[in-house]
């Protein structure tokens, strides 16, 4: 049987006009594409991508199972919506969401007894996943990005921004006061480019302290643990780090960028209960947790 997500990855590769591209659009790794187009290669029994040391592109074959397998792909995952839809009925399927490590582990785990207290009889998976997601192949029911997704048949809605500061540990500090803390003559704790190009790394250089970052990172509990430990000042959203006892905001003479997350759902799942459920949970989290 195809996997709709194989061919969700051969049409990535056809719009995008090449594997690697499809990849960075997707944000997944080159190697998990390259993985579902072989199984869709042996399947099929047709070479469907070019393999060459410039890039891997599609074949003719593999453009014109692309161009028909557009509307296939999207009628088996609709088909695949409405099967989960009707197992819902019963009340015990479980919903899947998807969100960022930080997301899940610092935002909406801690908020769980919320959802308990509601009554809620469905279990829920949390997946920690840094990579997008596809609703519509049915990888996640509800996803939370930070950046803003593309697609007709989401609904997207986008949740309360997320303010980012620098925090440094007692310890670091060494009884230095915050205001007399200057960040161009410290250890800096960032992010990496792992999600794109991301508003707070122009805005270090336009800071000019792109040369005092010692430390770069797609995770946000990476640069927590180490600001906790003394390894320097990180820049972290500032809401779940004020919760940590042990770290203290430095003052930036301008405010770094907000990300703004955003609150993703299909169109044939919106009205499943146990969705609705999740999506109005995840919602009043983020209003909480930046009031």
């Amino acid at each position: 049987m195809l996997d709709p997500r194989d061919l969700d990855d051969l049409i990535a590769i056809w719009r995008a006009g090449s594997l690697s591209a499809a990849a960075k659009r997707r944000r997944v790794a080159i190697s998990t594409i390259s993985r579902r187009i072989e199984s869709l290669e042996n399947k099929l029994k047709l070479r469907l991508v070019d393999r060459q040391a410039k890039g891997t592109t599609l074949t003719f074959f593999g453009e014109q199972i692309a161009q028909a397998s557009e509307p296939i792909a999207e009628q088996l995952a609709r088909v695949s919506r409405l099967a989960d839809s009707l197992r819902s009925e019963g009340g015990n399927s479980p919903v899947r969401l998807s969100a960022t490590e930080f997301v899940i582990s610092d935002v909406l785990a801690p908020a769980l007894p919320r959802l308990w207290e509601k009554g809620v009889a469905f279990p829920i998976h949390l997946q920690s996943q840094g990579d997008v997601v596809s609703l519509a192949a049915r990888d996640a029911d509800i996803a939370v990005r930070m950046s803003r997704p593309e697609g007709a048949s989401l609904i997207i809605r986008n949740l309360p921004p997320l303010h980012l500061g620098f925090f440094a540990s007692h310890d670091y500090l060494e009884g230095t006061p915050p205001s007399g803390v200057d960040l161009t003559r410290e250890r800096l704790l960032t992010y990496d480019d792992s999600y794109g190009r991301l508003p707070e790394l122009a805005w270090l250089e336009d800071m000019g302290l792109r040369a005092a970052v010692t430390l770069r990172t797609g995770s946000t509990r990476a640069l927590m643990t180490a600001a906790v430990s003394g390894a320097g000042i990180a820049l972290l959203p500032v809401a779940i780090a004020k919760r940590e006892e042990a770290l203290v905001e430095i003052p930036a003479s301008r405010s770094p960028p907000a990300r703004t997350p955003w609150l993703i759902v299909h169109r044939d799942l919106r009205h499943q209960p146990s969705i609705r459920a999740v999506h109005k949970w995840v919602l009043a989290t983020f209003a909480e947790l930046v009031r």
